[in-house]
C-alpha cells in the first residue's frame, strides 16, 4: 500500500511513519507549510508546524530512509482555519481551530491531493483508532484525539490510518528513543499554532478592530463598556472589566454574547447550565444518519464535558437533550457523540453547536 504520512516534526507522527515503514508499506513523508512566513508560527512547544518542525521532520525521514517533501498549504490554511477562526469569534462564537484544521486541511485538502497522486491512504500521528471503519478513542484516554477527528466523513476515514492509537504516549516516546529518532524527548505542542504570543484577544483585536458594546447583568444594568465581543467567551470569569462580584458577593461569568448588538451578558454560575444543544452540519462516521432518537454520550470539549444524552436528527439540525446539565458551552464549539456502551469509545458523529438552551 502506498501511504502518505503527515509529519509534523513531533514524536507522534515520527513514530507513525516508522510503523508504516515497518509494516512494509511504500511510505512518503510530507510536512505542511502553513504560513508564508514560518517565523510567525511557534517556537519551542507552542503550537505546531513551524520552520523548526519542518527540519525535525526531515531528519526523521532521513533516518527512516523515506522520501520527504514540504507542501505549501499556507493560503488554504489562512482561508479555512485562520479566517474562519476570526470570523467565528466576531459572531460571538468559540471555535476550535484544531477541529477545522483536521477537517479542512489534513483530511480534505491533503487527503484529496494524496489520493489524486495515487496514494492509498493518509497516515497521521493522531491518538485515535479505527475498527471496522469506525472511529474510536485511543487506548491512552489522556491523549485521545477522537474528538477533533469526529468531523471526518466515512469516506475520509476509509483512507485514514492512525498507527499509534493503540499505544500510550509514554511508550511512543520510548519507541522513538529506541529507533534513534531525535524527537523522542521533544515537548508536546500546545496552544494555537498561529498565535505565537498566546494572546488570543490581541490577535483577534488586530484583525477585527474595535466594535464597542456593553457588558450587562441579568437585570439589564450596564456594568461596563468593551471594545468587541471577540474578547469574551461563554463561561469566562476574569477580564470582564466589571467592578467586582455581583450583589450577592459571588463571581460573575459571561452567560451570553449577542454579536449583533455588541452585548455581553454576565450572571451567576447557575446561569451557565444548559440541558439542550442544537448542532449544524452534522456528520455521522458510519455515513448513515440514525433513524429517530438515539442514546449516546456527548463531549463538548477536546478534554472533558461528557454526559449521557438523547440525540435526534431533525432536518439539517442535530438536537441533543442532555441527561445532566453542562456548564459554559458556547456556540461554535463542536459536539461529538459517542456510543453509550461500557467502553464508550466509538464515535457516532459530530456537529457544530449553533445554540444552547
Amino acid at each position: 500500500m502506498r501511504v502518505l504520512v503527515a509529519m509534523s516534526g513531533g514524536v507522534d507522527s515520527s513514530v507513525a511513519a516508522a510503523r508504516m515503514v515497518d509494516a512494509g508499506h511504500e511510505v512518503v513523508g510530507v510536512h505542511l507549510a502553513l504560513s508564508s512566513a514560518p517565523g510567525t508560527l511557534r517556537t519551542g512547544s507552542r503550537g505546531c508546524c513551524s520552520k523548526e518542525d519542518a527540519g525535525d521532520a526531515r531528519r526523521v525521514a532521513d533516518v527512516l530512509e523515506i522520501p520527504f517533501y514540504v507542501w505549501d498549504f499556507a493560503d488554504r490554511f489562512k482561508e479555512d482555519v485562520i479566517d474562519d477562526f476570526v470570523e467565528s469569534y466576531a459572531r460571538g462564537e468559540t471555535p476550535n481551530p484544531c477541529v477545522r484544521c483536521n477537517e479542512r486541511i489534513k483530511f480534505s485538502a491533503l487527503a484529496s491531493r494524496a489520493l489524486a497522486l495515487g496514494f492509498d491512504a493518509l497516515a497521521t500521528g493522531h491518538y485515535a483508532r479505527l475498527s471496522g471503519g469506525r472511529l474510536r478513542r485511543a487506548v491512552d484516554h489522556d491523549k485521545d484525539q477522537s474528538y477533533v477527528l469526529a468531523v471526518l466523513t466515512a469516506d475520509q476515514l476509509r483512507h485514514a490510518v492512525f498507527p499509534i492509537g493503540d499505544t500510550p504516549k509514554s511508550q511512543i516516546r520510548e519507541e522513538a528513543a529506541r529507533r534513534g529518532l531525535s524527537v523522542a524527548d521533544k515537548a508536546d505542542s500546545h496552544d494555537i499554532c498561529f498565535i505565537p504570543s498566546g494572546d488570543t484577544r490581541a490577535f483577534l483585536g488586530a484583525r477585527i478592530g474595535v466594535r464597542r458594546g456593553s457588558v450587562v447583568d441579568s437585570a439589564g444594568t450596564v456594568l461596563a463598556e468593551h471594545d468587541g465581543v471577540h474578547g469574551f467567551t461563554i463561561g469566562q470569569r476574569k477580564g470582564l472589566g466589571i467592578p467586582g462580584p455581583g450583589p450577592d458577593g459571588r463571581p460573575r461569568y459571561v452567560t451570553g454574547i449577542d454579536a449583533q448588538t455588541g452585548t455581553v451578558h454576565v450572571g451567576d454560575v447557575a446561569e451557565l447550565e444548559i440541558t439542550r444543544l442544537e448542532g449544524d452540519a452534522p456528520v455521522f462516521t458510519s455515513g448513515v444518519a440514525p433513524d429517530g432518537p438515539f442514546e449516546c454520550t456527548v463531549q463538548v470539549r477536546a478534554h472533558g464535558g461528557v454526559v449521557d444524552a438523547v440525540a435526534e436528527l431533525r432536518g439539517d439540525t442535530l438536537d441533543v437533550a442532555l441527561r445532566s446539565p453542562l456548564r459554559g458551552v458556547a456556540p461554535g464549539q463542536t459536539l461529538v457523540l459517542y456510543r453509550p456502551d461500557p467502553e464508550g469509545d466509538e464515535v457516532l458523529g459530530s456537529a457544530t453547536i449553533r445554540a444552547t438552551h
